[in-house]
């Protein structure tokens, strides 16, 4: 296994491993470029609904290769133009995080919907200790996410965020214990992926759009995206329910 991404689907969930276990799976220009097309290629493709993004080794990912950096490489910056993080994906991405999330792997976690984190798993910005901005999206995302104050301790202060304080903020959604975080991933990606996709993904999508909208114009949104899967999904799964199906956690 040479390749420093790889791919592995199950049905409809797609695992995208981040290889470099070796560096702590940081990402060189080549795992950049090979990050984004494997990105590309899971919203290509119809029949993949949830991606898990995990590294391998037990890290998930410690951000740019400085050591490629210090040999004079240029990197673009991830979330700008049409890097790989300038935008939500357009399906549910779930990143399995363990060991460090730091830097730019803190803000490809925190690109992702959900974050699964493993009891020993942490999130730092410790490039501050060597002077590499942020360009991933994290000055953006971290405050929208924990909000302003608890970001600015984070980015300032370069200090380790244990899971269990990760959760506490909101930074991590679940925390599990370690060795588990890429198996639970996955159940809960086939789980999101087994429910009707039109109406999740219509919220999904009205979740990441009303940023910065007021509340007439978010709820006009959220009206407008919710249409198809009225017309599509929504009056057969009543249909479902008031037959005595779909209750108690089951889907059909």
């Amino acid at each position: 296994m040479s390749e420093k991404i790889l791919t592995e689907t199950n049905g409809a969930v797609t695992t995208i491993v981040i290889n470099r276990p070796a560096v702590r799976n940081a990402l060189d220009r080549e795992a950049t470029v090979a990050l984004g097309a494997a990105l590309r290629a899971f919203e290509a493709d119809d029949t993949a609904k949830v991606a898990v993004l995990c590294g391998a080794g037990g890290a998930f990912c410690a951000g740019a290769d400085l050591k490629e950096l210090a040999g004079g490489a240029q990197y673009n910056a991830w979330a700008g133009a049409d890097g790989p993080l300038s935008r939500p994906a357009s399906k549910p991405v779930i990143a399995a995080v363990a060991g460090h999330a730091c830097a730019g792997g803190l803000g490809l976690a925190l690109w992702c919907d959900i974050r699964i984190a493993e009891e020993s798993a942490a999130f730092a910005v410790l490039s501050r200790r060597w002077g590499v901005p942020m360009s991933d999206g994290t000055t953006v995302r971290l405050p929208r996410l924990i909000g302003t104050s608890l970001a600015l301790d984070m980015l300032l202060t370069a200090r380790m965020v244990s899971a269990q304080e990760a959760l506490q903020m909101g930074l991590a959604t679940r925390v599990v214990p370690d060795g588990t975080a890429r198996a639970a991933a996955e159940t809960l990606a086939a789980t999101i992926a087994a429910f009707p996709q039109i109406a999740m993904n219509s919220d999904r999508a009205s979740v990441y759009r009303q940023e910065g909208e007021t509340m007439p114009d978010a709820l006009a949104l959220e009206a407008e995206l919710a249409e198809r899967a009225k017309h599509v999904e929504a009056q057969a799964g009543a249909s479902r329910f008031a037959a005595g199906l779909g209750r108690h956690g089951a889907l059909a």
